[in-house]
Parts: C-alpha cells; sequence; structure tokens
C-alpha cells in the first residue's frame, strides 16, 4: 500500500508540475516501501540524494513559472521551497553522520509538507498560471 496515494484532488491544473507532483510521490513512497522491507537503510541514501535532487529540478521549474508570469507571491511561495530544501538536506546530513534515523516522523514530515505545500500553495499557483493560460 502506499504511503501517499496520489489522487484527481492533487492536481493543479499544470500537467508538468503535476507529473513533477507525481514523481515527488513515488520517490517517497519508494523510502516508505524500503523502510516497510526492512531495507531503509540500503535504500535511504540513494533515494534521499535523489528527493534533494529532483525537488531543486521541480522547484527550479515551478519558480521560473512564477516568474515568468509575473506571480505575485514568487518571494513568499521560493521562501517556502527553500525552508523544505534545507530540511531534506539537514535529514540526510543527519542520516549520513549517524545523528538521526530514518523515522515515521520524518516520512510523516516529507507527506504533510508535500501534501500541505500541493493542496494549498500550488493549487493557488495553478489557478494563476490557467489564468494566463498555461495548462
Amino acid at each position: 500500500m502506499a504511503f501517499i496515494n496520489w489522487n484527481d484532488t492533487y492536481s493543479i491544473g499544470v500537467l508538468k508540475i503535476d507529473n513533477q507532483h507525481k514523481r515527488l510521490v513515488q520517490i517517497i513512497n519508494e523510502l516508505s516501501d524500503a523502510m516497510g522491507a526492512g531495507k531503509g537503510k540500503d535504500v535511504l541514501g540513494k533515494v534521499l540524494n535523489e528527493l534533494v535532487l529532483y525537488v531543486n529540478t521541480h522547484f527550479k521549474s515551478e519558480e521560473e513559472l512564477m516568474l515568468q508570469h509575473g506571480y505575485e507571491e514568487y518571494e513568499t511561495h521560493r521562501y517556502e521551497h527553500e525552508k523544505l530544501t534545507d530540511e531534506v538536506k539537514r535529514f540526510l546530513e543527519d542520516l549520513q553522520t549517524g545523528k538521526a534515523l530514518l523515522t515515521g516522523q520524518i516520512m510523516n514530515f516529507l507527506r504533510n509538507w508535500l501534501m500541505d505545500h500541493i493542496v494549498v500553495k500550488d493549487k493557488k499557483l495553478g489557478k494563476f498560471l490557467n489564468s494566463k493560460g498555461v495548462h
């Protein structure tokens, strides 16, 4: 069973961004599956590194669209991106140095942040971009 089940309520109406969100969900689900199979440590570094890299790619895509179309809340939205990126990097560093273990708490943080960001902030961005003809 997936840790996060993607459904159409998460769609923001911009295909490129929706596909990237689906990939982020898939990466988090891969990490959850590995934990459930007792292999979290085996794939942890790889998956968290992939998450950091993909989050950066995704955020860059969103930020380019915001700038291109004059999104008024660009700075606030970009700051949210920075906070998540910093938090995930901190998780990765703590795990690599043995300061922390991958726990349900970290997984819940990732799920809650991603879902809140998509459902609240990115939905608003999606409506704005749709009004500019971006789908």
